[in-house]
């Protein structure tokens, strides 16, 4: 944690390098005060200059038009992902590469000022985000206890749960050594399982549950009856890969059923009263980037649940292991816990085949896309630079007018803030300052609002002020 010193310092050099910036790339633009009005938007923005990155939290009065300096916010080590609870806690979670990261919760004064709760954690590394009651919730899969070693001292992989209480400001995570917990053979044929996404659908918890294929442990637990004939070769010789790529001698890696998709219901955050739902019509339910699986099954206001895949499998280097799917969008009526079977949209139909790289819920029946700018093929790198809106009811799909140049956009957000029919988007750009764009969810129109002189936006949503 930084002291006050150093924390003065650093405030005093973003507000010179922010100065600088200005006056180098703009210098008609000049930052709005702010002050003295209610401030409830949160932005967690980032700033490199000259060679000197700062984190900082920003409020301000509105998003919809403005200029304001990262001089004004509360300095932070940042973070690798923004999680709203409501609009009470703000926290930043850090990835930090794999390993376990630093993660502590924000809260808006009743001046608008910002400030840090007491309590900081070192979470588990985590794929997948969400919020459940009063937990934020994060999940991976890892090697379960060295208890559950098998006789070659390959190890079970086991779902990785970190638990956040946002009121009582404590930190737990789960104990592996419980059955519910073992991602082994999850679905019934084998193969270990990860999470994508964390839905709370009234008391019930809601996930995509992606088959990774098996592990060491998989492999040997059936003495090899889990390798479909013909797929015995995929299984690894050495070990090899990078990063989340990566794989050990002994495993086959990648699931060996890429046309299907699976939804796993819990009753709570225990993992307790597993239902699963499959369905042939979609591939997995997943947005993937490195060793992060996005969010893909959403509750709307109305209860239906919309189950959505990229056809990320695609993209498999071996055929056996690419989807032959599109991708598509399914749905489980409200109430009920298997898919409707009259309902399915082929998502590539619409978009002149292309996919997407992830989704979010903004209201009524309708979904933003992150879409990518190329068709999905093996080796072929895709940029994920275009947005869009579905609607579920009616599957009209729109692009949205009115953003910056595909080509100048170097990254969104982590999800779009949505209030009175508008969602508001963080766009961070190649050639200006980075903006709050504010996209008309019935028009599919977007106007830019909220400018940062800063280089990089995570996050923006708001925060009521503590009484």
């Amino acid at each position: 944690m930084k002291t006050k010193v150093l924390s003065k310092m650093i405030i005093a050099a973003i507000a010179l390098l922010a100065t600088m910036a200005c006056e180098v790339n703009n210098p008609h633009q000049k930052p709005s005060p702010d002050n003295g009005s209610e401030r409830p938007y949160v932005i967690a923005s980032e700033g490199t200059f000259s060679n000197t990155t700062t984190n900082a939290l920003l409020s301000a009065s509105s998003l919809d038009g403005g200029v304001i300096g990262m001089e004004q916010g509360l300095v932070n080590d940042g973070a690798s992902y923004w999680v709203f609870w409501g609009d009470k806690y703000l926290y930043g979670l850090t990835y930090n590469q794999g390993n376990a990261g630093t993660t502590r919760s924000y809260v808006m004064n009743a001046d608008y000022t910002l400030s840090p709760r007491s309590a900081e954690y070192a979470v588990r590394r985590f794929t997948t985000v969400g919020v459940y009651g009063n937990y934020v919730m994060t999940t991976s899969t890892g090697d379960g206890p060295q208890e559950m070693a098998d006789e070659n001292g390959y190890l079970p992989k086991a779902i990785l749960i970190s638990l956040l209480n946002v009121e009582d400001e404590t930190y737990t995570t789960n104990n592996t050594l419980e059955e519910q917990y073992l991602s082994e053979n999850f679905l019934g044929n084998g193969e270990f399982v990860t999470f994508a996404g964390l839905e709370q659908v009234g008391s019930k918890l809601y996930t995509a549950a992606v088959a990774m294929g098996l592990s060491q442990y998989g492999v040997k637990s059936g003495d090899g009856k889990w390798i479909r004939d013909g797929y015995e070769d995929l299984v690894k010789t050495e070990a090899g890969g990078s990063g989340s790529g990566s794989y050990k001698e002994g495993e086959l890696q990648w699931t060996q059923y890429p046309d299907e998709c699976w939804v796993a219901i819990f009753d709570d955050e225990t993992l307790s009263g597993k239902r699963l739902l499959r369905t042939d019509k979609i591939s997995y339910a997943a947005g993937r980037n490195k060793s992060q699986y996005y969010q893909m099954v959403w509750a709307t206001d109305g209860g239906d649940i919309y189950v959505f895949s990229p056809s990320y499998a695609k993209t498999m280097s071996d055929e056996r292991q690419r989807t032959s799917l599109p991708a598509g969008v399914v749905r489980i009526k409200a109430g009920a816990e298997d898919f409707d079977a009259g309902y399915y949209v082929n998502l590539e139909q619409l978009t002149d085949g292309l996919s997407f790289q992830r989704t979010w819920y903004i209201g009524g029946d309708k979904f933003l896309m992150l879409m990518y700018d190329s068709v999905l093929e093996p080796g072929k790198t895709m940029v994920a630079n275009r947005l869009a809106i579905f609607d579920a009811a009616t599957s009209e799909f729109k692009y949205v007018e009115g953003l910056p140049s595909a080509e100048h956009i170097s990254g969104f957000g982590n999800e779009p803030y949505v209030e009175d029919g508008k969602a508001y988007v963080t766009l961070s750009l190649t050639n200006d300052y980075p903006s709050v764009y504010v996209i008309d969810t019935h028009t599919a129109a977007a106007t830019k609002g909220l400018t940062v002189q800063a280089t990089t936006l995570r996050a923006v949503g708001r925060l009521s002020p503590l009484n």
